[in-house]
């Protein structure tokens, strides 16, 4: 892959930084990026993803816009509001770089429709809000060994996790929260409120994350979680352990 000079203007500020260069910068061209969730997390992430250059990114969410996603959901406006949120993602792309691909899923991922969702990505960032779909994607990322890139946020906390779990020694995303589940009486974010920032900055890192994993710079943050406390403010780093009786990647190294 040649890059054009209409390229070499726009990524000119990737391409200046010896950890990206014009190879790097080709890379994210040629990549595809499989975003779960279209929300707090997602809208940040597919924005600075596709601002990046990645070639291709496939969205998967079911849901509409609605008025009480705006404060946090920084891809939409008003006029957006009712519409599916990959229609939306879409058009908000194609207004920002008309170089990269969307493919829109309207749907919930599950395990009947995983492979179909997923198959041929080189990356998967999940933005989704329970356990359940966490999992099942963890899971799937393990099985076919792909880069996983998992964001959560809380209130005034954000936490960002890469897992590589069919490698030796790495965890994948079940070693960090066992075979949790979604309590019936569990708070949710409706309940117990999001600052708006917070989504921001987990989207924008699990990007960086993931475009670490594509063009692999700096250290690789492979089977470890970075906390954020915005109401402190402070950072931490958890670096996670492999779970010999984990369901899906001990299996795997058995």
């Amino acid at each position: 892959m040649t890059l054009s000079d209409e390229q070499l203007d726009r990524y000119a500020r990737h391409i200046v930084l010896k950890e990206i260069g014009g190879e790097g910068q080709k890379r994210l061209l040629a990549a595809s990026i499989a975003v779960i969730g279209a929300g707090g997390i997602g809208c940040p992430a597919i924005q600075y993803l596709a601002a990046a250059g990645v070639g291709r990114l496939r969205v998967v969410d079911d849901d509409r816009v609605g008025l009480d996603n705006l404060q946090r959901q920084v891809l939409f406006g008003v006029e957006d509001i009712g519409r599916l949120k990959v229609e939306a993602v879409r058009e908000a792309v194609g207004r920002l770089n008309d170089g990269v691909t969307v493919e829109s899923a309207a749907e919930r991922i599950g395990r009947a429709n995983a492979d179909a969702l997923l198959a041929g990505v080189d990356l998967v960032l999940d933005g989704s809000d329970n356990f359940a779909t966490r999992l099942l994607v963890s899971d799937w990322c393990t099985a076919a060994r792909v880069p996983l890139v998992s964001a959560a946020i809380g209130q005034f906390q954000a936490q960002v996790g890469t897992w590589r779990g069919w490698e030796p020694g790495r965890p994948c995303y079940r070693c960090f929260v066992g075979d949790a589940f979604d309590a019936e009486d569990c708070d949710s974010c409706a309940d117990l409120g999001i600052l708006g920032a917070m989504a921001g900055l987990a989207g924008s890192w699990a990007a960086l994350e993931a475009v670490r994993q594509i063009v692999g710079f700096g250290e690789d943050a492979a089977g470890k979680v970075h906390v954020f406390d915005g109401l402190a403010p402070s950072m931490r780093t958890l670096r996670i352990a492999k779970d010999p009786g984990c369901s899906t990647c001990g299996r795997l190294a058995a």
